[in-house]
């Protein structure tokens, strides 16, 4: 019988879990693991409308409903705004969490994203999972439409770890369908078509119908 495992995504904004793994995700239900999620930045006003921040709540709620997520976490801090936060109270809040959910597997964005909040979860991540801190067996990264493909020049993302989602793909779209304020119309590449545009490339490079990659950043076996 295969040991349950828990696993562990942060995310810095919401959708992020469901673009990057969310398929995977969904495999990691049906064989059992636990899954949990951590999303980092919060929308707020005046930037956003209040109207905007009470829907995206409920967006978060129905994706995660839909991924069968365990437990969400919120850390609340600023979306775009990560970089006035200090390291230390960003290093600090994500390592509460790992310390809380001890997982054997974590998702993390990719180091190289457009976008500097996903730059700087990771950064945080891989401090506080350093063998002085709160060591994790396996650590992936995932990849982000609109993010990690425009964060090319910073660092490509070369993944070398797949995951067949051909069975878990409707679920996957269907938690995205339930982030609708995030949702746009192809060719953006945060549209339905392109993300299944993407799976079937990925799937591609494996042989199978569908897939996610990830960048393998980590893993100890200590059985080994």
């Amino acid at each position: 019988m295969k040991k349950k495992k828990t696993v562990l995504v942060i995310a810095p904004h919401p959708d992020d879990e469901v673009l990057g793994a969310g398929g995977t995700i969904v495999n990691h239900q049906k064989q059992g693991d636990d899954v949990y999620l951590c999303i980092v930045t919060k929308a707020y006003t005046p930037d956003w409308s209040k109207k905007f921040i009470d829907n995206r709540s409920k967006e978060i709620i129905k994706a995660s409903k839909t991924l069968r997520i365990k437990k969400v976490f919120y850390l609340n801090f600023p979306t775009v705004k990560l970089d006035t936060i200090p390291q230390k109270k960003l290093n600090k809040s994500i390592l509460k969490i790992i310390s809380q959910v001890n997982p054997e597997i974590l998702y993390l964005p990719h180091k190289g994203d457009l976008h500097k909040d996903h730059r700087l979860v990771f950064e945080a991540s891989m401090t506080v999972t350093r063998p002085v801190g709160h060591q994790v067996p396996r650590i992936l990264c995932y990849e982000a439409l609109s993010e990690t493909d425009w964060g090319q020049s910073i660092e490509a993302f070369v993944p070398n770890v797949y995951v067949d989602i051909s069975k878990t793909f409707k679920t996957k779209i269907k938690a995205m369908q339930a982030y609708s304020s995030e949702l746009k119309t192809p060719p953006h590449p945060r549209s339905i078509e392109i993300i299944e545009i993407l799976a079937k490339k990925r799937g591609s490079e494996i042989g199978a119908k569908l897939a996610e990659a990830f960048m393998l950043i980590k893993e100890f076996n200590q059985s080994i």
